[in-house]
């Protein structure tokens, strides 16, 4: 998936095993953040709740100007910011918050189509509570960063970018 001829690429890497995710440029890390992926572990199925693995890309790039803390729903900015009150109003809420990179798998069969697809099952990287841990599985299915962390991904980061999500060290 990448490709190392004339022009480098920067592309995302993401490990389950250590919460960790990377940009690189060509084969070299230049950069990392902690994350928090799925507490249903791997797994591409439909309904799993799990973090698909595998080559994936970036389909939209969702709150380029909006303020840190902007909340969405359905990928739509709610017009508030989240904050403890709001939080405690609303406890059941998954909070996708400041800013959504959607993935699309790019591996038919395996996390792209039919029951496996990562683009239907919503699978984003995105900004979430302060108060939510790093470094442990947490999440629904996305990976879920912090969001000055997802701000500095974001604008370093195009639609069409390469992801890599790896189960293994």
């Amino acid at each position: 998936m990448i490709d190392e001829g004339r022009d480098v690429q920067d592309w995302l890497a993401i490990s389950i095993p250590r919460q960790r995710l990377w940009l690189c440029h060509g084969w070299r890390k230049t950069l990392d953040w902690p994350v928090s992926t799925a507490a249903a572990g791997v797994g591409e199925r439909e309904g799993s709740g799990a973090t698909p693995r595998g080559w994936h890309r970036i389909r939209a790039m969702i709150g380029a100007s909006l303020p840190a803390g902007t909340v969405f729903v359905g990928r739509r900015p709610t017009g508030e910011i989240y904050s403890p009150t709001l939080a405690a109003r609303a406890p059941e809420r998954d909070w996708i918050l400041t800013r959504i990179l959607w993935l699309t798998g790019s591996e038919p069969g395996r996390n792209r189509g039919g029951a496996v697809d990562t683009l239907r099952r919503f699978i984003y990287i995105h900004g979430t509570p302060e108060a939510e841990p790093m470094d442990e599985p947490r999440s629904h299915g996305c990976i879920r960063m912090r969001n000055d962390d997802v701000i500095a991904l974001f604008n370093r980061c195009r639609p069409g970018m390469p992801v890599l999500i790896e189960d293994g060290d």
